[in-house]
């Protein structure tokens, strides 16, 4: 008896809590609506069974426990009982599974207009490559990545030239759908933008990929949900959707990769002259001495 009272509180309490829980999903800020349909089908196809479950364990309880007048009845197959057990669970799990396969089709399938954006993950911090004026991003090689091409960008591919290289915020453009690739540098990561709902693994070696379309003009933190390493808590990187006036204005004042390797020639030749000067005083002081 007072097992079958404290299953029935169980019930109670988790059905409670859920209702009042304070850690419902954040407010959604693009097309993945349907992902969170989802959960929602799968919160109420398992709390149904869930509360049905327990509840009749309950019920068997109270209603079957011991009296020593009665006794009781074995029955080792009941086919009526068994089939219905089975095509409920069939529908359960047809239930489960559907929804779920629609979205991932959706999931894989971006549009054909989406503008693609690489996204470069390596411990502990988040780069983002966008195309140029030319709509194309340019090839990439992993001999190519150092320090200063941290994308590894083909020097010699003309469609990387005109590329946009951004180390600090990923600005987005509302109600433009966006394909990220998503390249890992160093160790597994994964990129996850709560509000978005989608989220994807970085695996080195391979490009995987997700795609959206923001619809809420805010900023968004850019989380890590894999564990990289002792630096995993505080990976993260702010990405800010915007209007389509702000969103031109922010990248006319990013740089290119012509002009970022221009700087960077420059800044050697710089420190060649830098160094030139210091050895011929020094040659002079010798002379001198």
């Amino acid at each position: 008896m007072l097992m079958a009272v404290v299953l029935v509180l169980i019930v109670v309490g988790s059905v409670a809590f859920h209702l009042v829980s304070p850690w419902w999903s954040t407010p959604i800020a693009s097309n993945w609506g349907s992902i969170d349909t989802t959960i929602d089908i799968t919160f109420w196809i398992t709390g149904v069974v869930y509360v049905v479950v327990l509840l009749f364990m309950a019920y068997c309880l109270y209603r079957f426990r011991y009296n020593p007048q009665r006794r009781s009845e074995y029955q080792p197959e009941n086919h009526k009982l068994e089939l219905w057990l089975s095509g409920l669970t069939a529908l359960g799990v047809v239930g489960l599974l559907t929804p779920g396969l629609i979205v991932w089709n959706d999931y894989i399938t971006p549009p054909d207009e989406a503008t693609e954006i690489e996204v470069v993950a390596k411990q502990w911090e988040w780069g983002f490559r966008l195309p140029g004026k030319d709509g194309v991003l340019g090839t990439t090689n992993i001999r190519f990545m150092n320090d200063e091409n941290p994308f590894g960008i083909n020097p010699d591919d003309p469609a990387g030239q005109d590329d946009l290289l951004i180390d600090d915020d990923l600005h987005l453009q509302t109600d433009k759908p966006i394909k990220f690739l998503l390249r890992a540098f160093d160790v597994l990561h994964n990129f996850y933008v709560p509000q978005f709902r989608a989220k994807m693994d970085m695996v080195p070696g391979m490009i995987t990929y997700i795609w959206l379309t923001p619809n809420r003009a805010d900023t968004f933190d850019i989380l890590c949900a894999e564990l990289c390493g002792i630096g995993h808590s505080s990976m993260r990187g702010i990405v800010v959707v915007e209007n389509v006036a702000d969103y031109e204005q922010w990248l006319k004042e990013q740089i290119t990769f012509s002009q970022s390797m221009a700087g960077l020639n420059k800044k050697i030749k710089s420190e060649v002259k830098l160094v030139s000067r210091i050895q011929d005083k020094q040659a002079l002081f010798s002379v001198h001495d």
